[in-house]
């Protein structure tokens, strides 16, 4: 009898890496998919991307309302109350085998912490990481005390897993899922992405995505309207502007998005997903990636294209030489976007080296499931002193 596998999806960035998991989960006769899209997917207000994985021919499971339209951080965690209220009920009716969760984001705390309380076994993807800047590194860290496998994207992040007293044999390497698509992906081309947009892209551009910094230091409608400023500098370069994430302060840069959109006289797109493959089309052809998601740093260096990382929100993630770190300001962001133009010229003659992996991970989370033991018992392995 097939083993059931539950993937969860709350964000598009997160369906977005998943999506090649979910394909070799689906197509799988060892592995019966069940698929559980909550979050953001659901919200007009962030792109309806649920309608992106309906058109990808993904059945969905169970479809979970949990998102208040509320810019504060008690708004967030009244969303995960609620999430936590459905998130029970939707397993208690699919009972899986195993529940899939990746990453860091608060919908994804609200269902693993639902699936302990109800003995369904986690894998957890992307653990072991640190982003100082933002309190989605507590989640991550709490996400894998709360699961039983976990599938980290470097051998470092395995050592931190291990670490934090998960078993080694429980704990593999298998690289960056999201750079599964380099490898399995029919990427646009330039046209067919302007076609896509209906946005005609006649210079060179640049891919801007900023979110909210939930820990640091960092007022999000100050910092975002800087770079905004900054961007106004570079007259000759097109944007490719997508919406923050659902975080608290995320709604209030929408408004500012939209308004420097709306006064460009059309050389900014702004849009509320692009979904995963346009974007990976769009950082293909870019001049630079500019903001401060996390794929700026782990999947935009394979396209040998430099990444504009702005404030504290990843601080801590391994980087490659291409990712330049800035300070939240109009002048620094200026420059680091000066030299990023610069480096991807570079790069174009001389590619850069991802940390990683080389695109497999999709396949060998799969077979990792196959094997797997549910049992949700686990103990804490120690590490002995000086080891």
């Amino acid at each position: 009898m097939p083993k059931k596998i539950a993937v969860f999806t709350g964000t598009r960035a997160d369906y977005g890496l998943l999506y090649w998991l979910i394909s070799d989960i689906q197509t799988s006769k060892e592995l019966d998919l069940q698929l559980i899209v909550s979050g953001s997917h659901l919200s007009p207000e962030f792109g309806n991307t649920i309608e992106q994985i309906e058109k990808d021919g993904f059945h969905i499971d169970e479809k979970i309302e949990m998102l208040l339209s509320s810019n504060s951080a008690v708004g967030t965690a009244k969303s995960m109350g609620l999430g936590i209220i459905s998130y029970s009920e939707a397993l208690d009716r699919l009972k899986p085998d195993v529940l899939v969760i990746l990453g860091d984001r608060f919908e994804a705390l609200a269902v693993a912490q639902t699936a302990t309380i109800l003995g369904i076994a986690i894998l957890h993807i992307h653990g072991g990481e640190i982003t100082e800047g933002a309190y989605d590194d507590a989640i991550r860290h709490a996400i894998t005390k709360l699961s039983q496998v976990h599938c980290t994207s470097t051998e470092t992040y395995r050592q931190r897993v291990i670490q934090m007293g998960e078993h080694p044999d429980k704990v593999h390497n298998v690289g960056a899922i999201g750079l599964d698509h380099i490898n399995r992906s029919q990427l646009m081309t330039l046209e067919a992405l302007s076609t896509s947009l209906d946005f005609l892209l006649t210079k060179p551009y640049f891919v801007v995505t900023y979110h909210p910094v939930t820990l640091a230091k960092e007022p999000a409608e100050e910092t975002f309207s800087a770079l905004l400023d900054a961007l106004t500098q570079f007259t000759s370069h097109q944007v490719i502007l997508t919406y923050p994430n659902a975080d608290n302060g995320g709604r209030g840069l929408i408004s500012q998005l939209q308004d420097y959109a709306a006064q460009s006289n059309g050389r900014v797109l702004a849009i509320p997903s692009l979904g995963q493959t346009r974007y990976l089309s769009a950082v293909k052809h870019a001049a630079a990636v500019i903001g401060n998601s996390s794929s700026g740093v782990i999947e935009v260096p394979a396209f040998n294209v430099a990444t504009v990382d702005i404030g504290d929100r990843q601080k801590g993630r391994l980087a490659a030489n291409s990712v330049i770190n800035t300070k939240p300001t109009f002048d620094t962001i200026v420059k680091a976007i000066e030299q990023a133009i610069n480096t991807t010229e570079v790069l174009k003659r001389s590619p850069v080296s991802n940390p990683y992996g080389q695109g497999l991970a999709s396949h060998d989370i799969r077979d990792i499931l196959i094997t797997m033991d549910t049992d949700p018992i686990k103990s804490f392995y120690d590490i002995e002193v000086g080891q």
